[in-house]
């Protein structure tokens, strides 16, 4: 982040798996800290999940990997414009299911989580400690514990085998 505070780009290019940060919790704090820059992420993963939750945390386009480099350069250009890109392969996995017409997450609970939030959930329903997920997401223990306590709030579950059940469900730990 402190790269990008110093260069002050206009479009980021990112992925999802990177080995710091995720690509969510990457983008979700980008846009908090540099609203103006915009975020193209640039991925091999093609679920519909990711793609939604990445437009939740801010971003502004999702292409896959296998895309020319020609339609790379557009797509830059289109997000730098202000306007959205999603590739084909993008594009397809949003619209291939016939509930497309109701609210993006409706499987979802009312009050979404947010992507630090998922970040989390994700760590702890994999056996982290509050103590290593805060090391690991480099905030203090007692910043999990309440990201923990609002995630069991807006999940409304209350024990920590409820917690893991919802993370496999949603496709956040495997």
């Amino acid at each position: 982040m402190t790269l990008i505070a110093e260069a002050q780009p206009d479009v980021v290019l990112m992925d999802i798996s990177m080995p710091v940060m995720s690509g969510f919790e990457a983008t979700e704090r980008l846009r908090a800290k540099q609203p103006n820059v915009r975020v193209l992420i640039l991925s091999m993963h093609e679920s519909r999940e990711y793609i939604l939750k990445l437009i939740q945390c801010g971003a502004a386009g999702y292409v896959l990997k296998d895309v020319s480099s020609d339609e790379l350069i557009t797509a830059i250009k289109t997000v730098y414009s202000g306007a959205t890109y999603f590739s084909a392969g993008a594009s397809q996995p949003l619209f291939s299911q016939t509930d497309f017409l109701t609210p993006a997450l409706a499987s979802e609970p009312k009050e979404a989580l947010t992507c630090r939030e998922q970040e989390v959930l994700r760590l702890l329903a994999q056996g982290a400690s509050n103590k290593a997920t805060a090391r690991q997401l480099d905030i203090s223990v007692r910043t999990v514990e309440t990201h923990r306590q609002n995630i069991k709030t807006k999940l409304d579950i209350q024990t920590a085998a409820g917690l893991a059940r919802y993370a496999i469900e949603h496709n956040l730990i495997d």
